[in-house]
């Protein structure tokens, strides 16, 4: 029985060879996986991967490769960047055989849709100042229009306790906005 060759026994290319299934090629279902969660819309990876081995395979070759799975991961990359950007978005389709484009609906009015959009932000705001308990019931309430038998079912409270935290919520909320001016300030 003769004993496995020593690897200054090997030829050129059995050696490149065992580098390649030994180093190399472990690392692939890592790179695969990588660039399936970096580039989600990337059609095909195989292209990718096998440009990267080729790539890391010619670095050994020459002498110039420290670290394999470094050197994999960052030719991949930048691979599918460079072919990202050589891509072309070109439609079909010219500008003038477009439909008719509903951006804005004919009845909206920006101003009110833009006060809305405050309003809202605001409201927000002043909801996430409200304790925890207190803004659960102010939310279930006011926002997606329980009543209050509901939301104390939902919460397993008394209907009584739900009342008072909606009461204390809405109280908060007032005194919120009244402090940057949205409400009007109570005549005494």
């Amino acid at each position: 029985m003769s004993s496995p060759p020593r690897s200054s026994e090997l030829s050129p290319g059995a050696d490149q060879t065992r580098w390649f299934a030994e180093e190399l090629q472990p690392h692939e279902p890592a790179l695969r996986a990588y660039l399936h969660r970096k580039f989600p819309t990337l059609a095909d990876v195989d292209d990718f991967v096998q440009e990267s081995f080729l790539k890391a395979y010619l670095a050994h070759r020459d002498g110039r490769l420290t670290s394999v799975k470094g050197f994999l991961f960052h030719v991949a990359r930048n691979s599918v960047v460079s072919f990202f950007r050589k891509q072309k978005f070109i439609s079909p389709i010219t500008v003038n055989e477009l439909g008719p484009l509903h951006v804005l609906e004919d009845d909206a009015d920006v101003v009110e849709c833009v006060c809305t959009k405050d309003e809202l932000e605001l409201i927000t705001a002043a909801m996430v100042d409200l304790p925890d308990r207190c803004r659960e019931i102010v939310m279930l309430r006011v926002l997606r229009g329980l009543d209050s038998g509901e939301v104390a079912r939902r919460l397993g409270l008394a209907e009584a306790t739900v009342r008072v935290q909606l009461a204390r919520g809405m109280k908060r909320c007032s005194e919120f906005l009244r402090h940057r001016g949205v409400i009007a300030k109570e005549q005494s």
